[in-house]
C-alpha cells in the first residue's frame, strides 16, 4: 500500500516512539529508570537547549542592534560632513567683503546705476554659490529699502522673515550659524518644497549694531531622505533628528515636525553624544539608538519595536533551534534506550543467578559463582556487606527501643520532681501562715511562683504575659531582699500579652538592671520601668532603669563577648552581666536581624532593648494553674 510522505512522516516518529515502547517492555526496564533518565537526561538537555537558544538570541540582537549603531553612526558622520560643507560654504560668502559694503548701501545716497551694479554683483555671488550641488537656492533678506528687495528669488524683504520663528534664534547668534528644521517653502520658480536652511545674521560695517541682512542657504529635504536611504533597517524603523532643545526637526511623518520627542527618549539623549537602549513607549518595548551630529549637536535618532529590529535575526535562530531540538530529542530517546536495553540485559541475567544463588546456599554460594570484573563484581561484594549491614541495623533498632524506653521512664520520674518542690513550698507555706510568720509566707509563695514560671512544664516557649510575670515575681522577691530601695513598673501595650517568645529573657536583663545598676549607686536607690509595644510587625520589650550606666564600650563588649568566669567570689551576678547568652539565643531563635541593644550614659542609667518578631499564638492554650495547697500529691 502507498503511503504519502505526511503519513510516513508521522509513522516514523510514532514508530520511534513505539520502539522504545517495546524496548522497555521488551527488557523489563523499571519505570523509575525511564523517570530518572527523563528527569536527569532529557529535561536538563531541553532545558540547556532553550537557555542556548534564548542566549543566542539575545547575542544576535545585541549583534544587530551594535551594527545598525554603526551605520547609524557611519550616517551620521556622513550627514555632519555635508552640513560642514553648507556651513563652509556660508563662511566663504560671509567672509567676501563687498557683500557687506554692498548690503550697506542706501537707496537715498546711491544712484541707481549703482544698486544695479550691486544687484549684478549679488547675483554672480549667489550664482556661484549655488553652483555647489548641495545648495539648492541662497537668499538674501536686505532692508526693504533696497530695489531689489523685492525681487522674490534670491533677495528678500528682512521684514518678511521677522514672521519665522527662528528668526529670533538667527539674530541673537550674532552672525553665527543656526541650522532651521525641516520645513515647507515656496519659490516663484520651482513650487512648494521642503528645505532646512543655514542662516546667520550680516552686520552693517558702518554700524556694527546695525542688522543689515541675513544671509540663508537653502538644502533640500532629499539630501537628508538620501543618507538615511543608505541605512538597510527593517521596514518601520523611524530615523529621525531632534535639535539640542528637544525638538524634532526632521521626520518621516511630517506631523511630528516641530513637535518635542518622547520625555524618555529626551533623557536617553541626555547621556552622552551616543548610545542604545531599551524604552517602553505606550505599553511597548522600543529600541532606540542615537548619534549626534559633531557640524550643529543635532542627534541622530533610530527608534523601533524589538520585533521590527531584531525579527529576521530572532526567526532564524528559532529555526535552527527548533531543528537542533528535534535532533537533540530524537538522539536522546531512541539511541540511549537501545544501548540501556543491552545493558539491562546483562544485568537482569546476572542479578537473577546472584537471586537464584543466594537463595539456595545464602551469601557463601557467592564465591562459586564465575567471576566478573567492574561494577557487578562490586554489587555482589556489596551484597553480602549489605546483608550483614541489615543484621546490624536491626540489633541497633532494638537497642535504641529500648533505650527509648528507658528515656520515657526517666521522664516520667523528672515530671513527679516539680509537683514535689511545689508540694513541699506549699507546706512550709502553711507552717509559716500557722505560726503567723506573713514575711516568710509572702517570701515562700513568691518562690514558688518563681519556680514554677521559670519550669514552665519544660517549655522553651512562653508567652510575653508568663515571661512579665516571671519578671515581676523576681523583682517582689528582691523588693523583699533589699526592702525600700527600689521600685519597678510594667508598661504593656493591650494584645501583646499573647505574643510568643523564648523563656528566661527578661529576668537575667531585670537581674542586670537591678544589681549592676541600681544596687551599685552610691544610695543604691533606683526606679525600673519595664514595657512592651509592637514597631511595624516587631516585638519590642525594654527594661530601663536609673542607675550608674555605663561607657559605649563597654556596652558593645558586653553583647560581642561572651562573659568571662566570676573570679571575684563576691554575690549579685558577679563579673558576668548574661547579656551576650540572652542575646545569642535570640539570634538563634528569630535570626541575625534580631537580638539586643543597648543605650547606655555613665551616671545616667541604662536602656536594655529585646527586638524579636511579634509571633502571636494562632490557637489559645489553656492555662492550667499549678498545684497549691492541698491540691499538692
Amino acid at each position: 500500500m502507498n503511503r504519502s510522505p505526511a503519513a510516513a512522516s508521522g509513522g516514523s516518529a510514532g514508530g520511534g516512539l513505539g520502539a522504545v515502547l517495546r524496548i522497555v517492555r521488551r527488557f523489563s526496564i523499571p519505570r523509575q529508570w525511564l523517570l530518572a533518565y527523563l528527569l536527569l537526561i532529557v529535561v536538563p538537555a531541553a532545558l540547556f537547549l532553550y537557555g542556548y537558544y534564548e542566549r543566542s538570541a539575545s547575542i544576535l540582537k545585541s549583534e544587530v542592534i551594535r551594527t545598525m549603531q554603526q551605520a547609524l553612526k557611519q550616517a551620521g558622520s556622513n550627514l555632519s560632513y555635508r552640513l560642514e560643507h553648507i556651513e563652509d560654504i556660508s563662511d566663504a560668502a560671509f567672509m567676501n567683503a563687498n557683500l557687506h559694503d554692498y548690503l550697506s548701501v542706501g537707496a537715498d545716497d546711491k544712484s541707481i546705476a549703482v544698486q544695479l551694479q550691486v544687484i549684478k554683483d549679488l547675483r554672480y555671488l549667489v550664482t556661484t554659490v549655488q553652483t555647489n550641488s548641495d545648495v539648492f537656492r541662497v537668499r538674501l533678506f536686505v532692508d526693504r529699502s533696497k530695489i531689489y528687495a523685492e525681487e522674490k528669488i534670491n533677495f528678500f524683504s528682512l521684514d518678511s522673515l521677522k514672521s519665522r520663528p527662528w528668526y529670533n534664534a538667527i539674530i541673537d547668534a550674532g552672525g553665527g550659524i543656526v541650522w532651521t528644521g525641516d520645513y515647507r517653502e515656496t519659490y516663484l520658480d520651482a513650487g512648494d518644497m521642503n528645505i532646512f536652511s543655514a542662516a546667520r545674521m550680516l552686520r552693517d560695517p558702518d554700524d556694527y549694531e546695525k542688522v543689515s541682512g541675513v544671509l540663508m542657504i537653502d538644502v533640500q529635504e532629499k539630501l537628508l531622505s538620501d543618507i538615511f536611504s543608505t541605512l538597510q533597517f527593517a521596514p518601520g524603523t523611524q530615523v529621525y533628528l531632534v535639535d539640542s532643545e528637544g525638538k524634532i526637526v526632521y521626520h518621516p511623518d511630517r506631523t511630528k515636525i516641530g513637535t518635542e520627542a518622547d520625555s524618555a527618549i529626551l533623557d536617553m539623549l541626555r547621556l552622552g553624544s551616543e548610545g542604545s537602549r531599551a524604552i517602553k513607549l505606550g505599553g511597548e518595548v522600543h529600541d532606540v539608538m542615537f548619534t549626534t551630529l559633531p557640524a550643529n549637536g543635532w542627534k541622530l535618532v533610530a527608534q523601533g519595536t524589538e520585533s521590527q529590529l531584531s525579527h529576521r535575526a530572532v526567526k532564524q535562530t528559532q529555526r535552527s533551534e527548533w531543528t537542533s531540538l528535534l535532533e537533540y530529542v530524537a538522539l536522546f530517546l531512541v539511541l540511549p534506550f537501545v544501548l540501556l536495553a543491552i545493558i539491562v540485559r546483562g544485568m537482569n541475567r546476572r542479578v537473577n543467578q546472584v537471586i537464584t544463588v543466594i537463595r539456595k546456599e545464602g551469601t557463601e554460594g557467592l564465591n562459586d559463582l564465575p567471576p566478573v570484573n567492574g561494577d557487578f563484581h562490586m554489587l555482589e561484594r556489596s551484597v553480602d556487606n549489605l546483608i550483614l549491614r541489615v543484621r546490624t541495623l536491626v540489633e541497633e533498632k532494638y537497642s535504641a527501643q529500648i533505650h527509648e524506653r528507658e528515656a520515657q521512664l526517666q521522664a516520667l520520674q523528672a515530671q513527679i520532681n516539680p509537683h514535689f518542690l511545689y508540694n513541699t513550698l506549699d507546706t512550709i507555706n502553711w507552717i509559716a501562715i500557722g505560726r503567723g510568720a506573713s514575711d516568710i509566707s509572702q517570701m515562700i509563695d513568691s518562690l514558688a511562683k518563681y519556680f514554677r514560671l521559670s519550669l514552665n512544664k519544660g517549655k522553651n516557649i512562653v508567652s510575653v504575659e508568663d515571661e512579665l510575670q516571671l519578671a515581676e515575681v523576681y523583682l517582689e522577691i528582691q523588693q523583699s531582699r533589699f526592702p525600700n530601695t527600689f521600685e519597678f513598673k510594667l508598661d504593656v501595650q493591650r494584645g501583646l500579652e499573647a505574643c510568643r517568645m523564648p523563656k528566661l529573657i527578661l529576668q537575667p536583663i531585670v537581674e542586670n538592671a537591678l544589681l549592676h545598676g541600681i544596687r551599685k549607686k552610691k544610695d543604691k536607690k533606683g526606679a525600673i520601668l519595664i514595657s512592651v509595644r509592637e514597631d511595624r510587625g516587631d516585638l519590642l520589650l525594654s527594661v530601663s532603669d536609673n542607675g550608674i550606666g555605663m561607657e559605649e564600650r563597654l556596652a558593645r563588649r558586653l553583647l560581642t563577648e561572651a562573659p568571662a568566669e566570676d573570679r571575684t567570689g563576691g554575690s549579685s551576678g558577679g563579673s558576668s552581666y548574661g547579656l551576650f547568652n540572652v542575646n545569642e539565643r535570640i539570634k538563634l531563635y528569630a535570626g541575625d536581624d534580631y537580638g539586643i541593644s543597648i543605650d547606655s550614659e555613665p551616671g545616667a542609667g541604662t536602656t536594655v532593648t529585646v527586638r524579636l518578631r511579634a509571633e502571636r499564638q494562632e490557637t489559645p492554650e489553656e492555662t492550667e494553674e499549678p498545684e497549691r495547697g492541698g491540691g499538692g500529691t
